[in-house]
């Protein structure tokens, strides 16, 4: 039997790449991952994704630069949803839907017009790591660069307003401008992430390694780390095994997670039932 040769992959341009693209995403996606989560704001990450392929097709259809027609129409998405929330009438997941749907669905009456956009369609939903090039790695990189300095000098701020976002008000945090920001962070997380993971994989590279990280960690700011390290790995690995397994990139990386989720979540449920029988009176 031949010996794997596991340096193989690296040989490969279109390989280095992608592997840099999933890590840097995979570590972006679980630092945002923790706010969305500790907003039980799951949901808005699955939504933005389908959001933004209304723009995706949009700018196809009318030759523009990807990033810039989606990456616009997934601001002006996530700046609509934060205004339709805020109304008391219409719940945050009311305005999700109404939103993200007629949007998706924009997107594919553009696809059912456009007949030579099937392959990039199936691009946009499942991912197209093969097609990531150096410029999409300098986006991807200045992407992430810039969340991350945003969520470091708002970090306080944004603790606050996740935690008790009506005293945050009493003291004078600016929680609609805080909101505003982080969902605008968020579709710039789930823009760049479409190439790698696909529209209908995002949510969970979102909320996964969070999740995970919040099962072992009891403080915001270890949880966070955690996160963001979990998430890198999952990025670098799942690349990696879906060219050894020859299976979709988005898929491999969100089965890897998983895999690692039902570990933790079974190596701490005795934990988590002890403190359950003790909180009982």
């Amino acid at each position: 039997m031949p010996a794997i040769d596991w340096m193989e992959p690296f040989r490969y341009e279109f390989f280095r790449n992608a592997i840099v693209a999933s890590t840097i995403i995979g570590g972006l996606c679980g630092l945002v991952g923790v706010f969305v989560v500790l907003r039980r704001m799951s949901y808005i990450g699955h939504g933005l994704s389908h959001s933004i392929f209304g723009g995706a097709v949009a700018s196809y259809v009318m030759h523009w630069n990807f990033y810039l027609g989606a990456g616009l129409w997934g601001f002006i998405s996530a700046i609509i949803i934060n205004l339709m929330a805020r109304r008391h009438r219409i719940g945050a997941d009311a305005a999700i839907g109404i939103v993200t749907t007629a949007s998706f669905a924009f997107g594919v009456a553009l696809v059912s017009r456009q007949r030579s956009f099937t392959r990039n369609f199936e691009a946009a939903l499942f991912g197209n790591v093969l097609g990531v090039t150096q410029q999409d790695l300098v986006v991807i990189g200045t992407s992430a660069m810039v969340v991350s300095v945003a969520i470091f000098f708002a970090y306080k701020h944004l603790v606050f307003t996740i935690f008790d976002p009506e005293l945050a008000q009493v003291y004078g945090v600016r929680t609609g401008w805080i909101e505003t920001g982080f969902a605008l962070a968020l579709a710039m997380t789930v823009v760049v992430s479409i190439n790698i993971v696909g529209v209908t994989l995002i949510a969970a590279s979102i909320v996964i390694p969070a999740t995970t990280a919040r099962l072992v960690m009891h403080s915001f700011g270890k949880t966070l780390m955690l996160s963001t390290v979990l998430g890198t790995l999952y990025g670098f690995a799942g690349m990696y095994l879906s060219f050894q397994f020859d299976i979709a990139s988005g898929a491999a990386i969100v089965l890897l997670e998983a895999a690692g989720f039902a570990l933790v979540f079974a190596a701490t449920f005795p934990y988590r039932l002890r403190q359950q029988r003790t909180a009982i009176p």
